[in-house]
């Protein structure tokens, strides 16, 4: 097997995990790093190389995804103690996964590059087991020709790729775009859903309703579905759309855009994570307006 085809990834939870068992089950070599040794094990069993720290897998390989939560997570990664600046070399390429703020993104894309590293803005939608199916969407910006020698891999990771641009951060801010869009839509599902159960409707039926009128959306069916049957297992925690509504909002304010429902989203999310449902999957924000069990 090719170098080309051994890749590292730093951070295998949900998304991480999912894109490490997509490649792991296409024959690739896989190098994973993670805080939580627990999840390198679960890896390591399926074939993978658990590295001890970033420098170490940037050393090990050619390419590397990054999927970590947050800014300063990515911060940690690359640029702090045992961060993968300390092993890059000039033509590696750094696929940056995380949502972040367009400017952040940027920052790190120059940062890189500087190293003489390429990076790929290539944010992700779709949920785990999306990722794992290789069907998750990928929102990419990266100069043609690092979009060009990476295909392999972006192809790899998913069937549905969206070249979105040749400048980094606009991956980011298409993300913001949809990830706005999917919290306002569910905000404004789990509200008509909580109506509709003080109306004495069953919710049941009327999501049969909803799914195939025109009140339809992905996300108010995959959420509200799971929601009817009391299942807030976290597959996408109340954070993240808590965050990703917020950098939305701010990425509108910096343009001289106020999306007025997406603050309001934005808002909502920030009341569930008050509301003590940080840490439960974002389905639960029905439980904001829910007068009782669903049924």
């Amino acid at each position: 097997m090719s170098r080309q085809q051994t890749i590292g990834i730093i951070g295998v939870g949900n998304m991480g995990g999912g894109m490490a068992r997509r490649l792991l089950g296409l024959g690739w070599q896989v190098h994973v790093r993670d805080i939580d040794p627990a999840k390198t094990e679960v890896f390591r069993a399926l074939g993978a190389t658990v590295q001890p720290t970033p420098a170490a897998l940037a050393a090990a390989v050619d390419r590397l995804i990054v999927c970590v939560i947050d800014t300063p997570q990515v911060e940690s990664v690359l640029f702090g103690a045992d961060g993968v600046h300390a092993s890059l070399r000039a033509g590696q390429t750094v696929v940056m996964c995380p949502t972040l703020s367009p400017g952040d993104v940027e920052s790190f894309g120059h940062r890189l590059q500087a190293l003489g590293v390429h990076m790929i803005d290539a944010p992700m939608s779709g949920g785990p087991q999306r990722a794992a199916e290789g069907t998750m969407s990928l929102m990419v910006a990266a100069p043609a020709p690092v979009f060009q020698a990476n295909q392999d891999l972006l192809d790899a990771l998913s069937g549905l790729v969206f070249n979105v641009s040749e400048r980094v951060g606009d991956g980011a801010r298409t993300k913001l775009a949809n990830n706005l869009l999917a919290g306002i839509n569910l905000v404004g599902a789990a509200q008509v859903l909580a109506m509709a159960q003080r109306m004495g409707l069953d919710l049941s039926k009327t999501m049969d309703v909803m799914e195939r009128s025109s009140g339809q959306s992905w996300i108010s069916s995959d959420r509200l579905r799971r929601a009817l049957v009391n299942d807030y297992a976290p597959r996408a925690h109340v954070t993240l759309l808590e965050k990703d509504t917020r950098l939305a909002v701010e990425a509108g304010d910096a343009v001289g855009f106020t999306p007025e429902l997406g603050r309001l989203a934005a808002a909502v999310f920030a009341q569930a994570h008050a509301a003590g449902l940080a840490h439960e999957d974002d389905a639960s924000v029905f439980k904001l307006y829910s007068s009782s069990t669903p049924g």
